[in-house]
Order: structure tokens, then sequence, then C-alpha cells
């Protein structure tokens, strides 16, 4: 009978649905995966990025797509803003007199809010190769 090697930590097999939960909760709220995955600095690092541009996005009064939009680049804002999880409501409560793109600093906080959801969409990524064992 031929011995078979032992069982290592990244060779054991990976349950597939814990990957996409990982994944599903670093996108509901950034660093919310690596926090599952006890990477404490990533996750830290991953709220605190996605988290602060939106912030700063949202207290430029930078413009929040919507999901329904005539034009192409309005859907990539839609796209580029839900990637930010939880942090794509958080206008609604924050400012209740909408977006103010006339200004300069709205346009600059239109772009903070979408790179706020690129940086999470980085977290989700990151983590699902963490959980799936693809990456350390």
């Amino acid at each position: 009978m031929a011995s078979e090697a032992p069982l290592t930590e990244n060779s054991r097999k990976v349950n597939p649905a814990r990957p996409i939960f990982i994944a599903f909760a670093a996108w509901v709220v950034p660093g919310l995966g690596h926090l599952l995955l006890k990477r404490w600095g990533r996750a830290l690092i991953f709220f605190l990025a996605a988290g602060g541009l939106a912030v700063v996005g949202y207290g430029m009064r930078g413009e929040v797509f919507t999901p329904l939009s005539s034009d192409p680049f309005g859907a990539l804002g839609f796209l580029a803003d839900i990637c930010a999880g939880v942090f794509y409501f958080l206008p609604r409560f924050l400012e209740a007199s909408g977006p103010d793109i006339s200004r300069a600093a709205g346009d600059y906080g239109t772009r903070f809010i979408a790179a706020a959801g690129i940086v999470n969409l980085l977290g989700v990524l990151d983590a699902y190769a963490i959980a799936s064992r693809r990456r350390s």
C-alpha cells in the first residue's frame, strides 16, 4: 500500500462555500472578510481605506450613482459605488440635500466614492484568494 503524504495546512480541502461567504462578508462591510480570516491588520487597513475614502467623498458632496442610468458611464459609476458595500447607503443618512457637483469638491468627492468601491473590491478579491488558499 502506498504511503500517503501527511496533510498540511495548505493541502487540506477547502469547503467551496467558505470563500464565497468570506467574499460576500468582505463586500458588505469592508475588512470583514479579513476579520473572519483573523487577518486583523488587513481588516483594519481595508476598513479605514474604503471607509475613509467614502466618508470624505460624501463630505465633499460627491454624486452617488443610481442603478438605473441611461448612459454607460453612469452604470460604471454605479458598479464602482456599490462595491463599497455598506458605505454605498451611508449618504442617505449623512446628507439630505444631495450631491453638489457644481463645485470642484463635489466632482472630486464623486471620484473618492468610486475609489472607495474599487479599494473594497480589491479587498474582496484578496479575502477570497486567502479563503480559497490561493495565497497566504
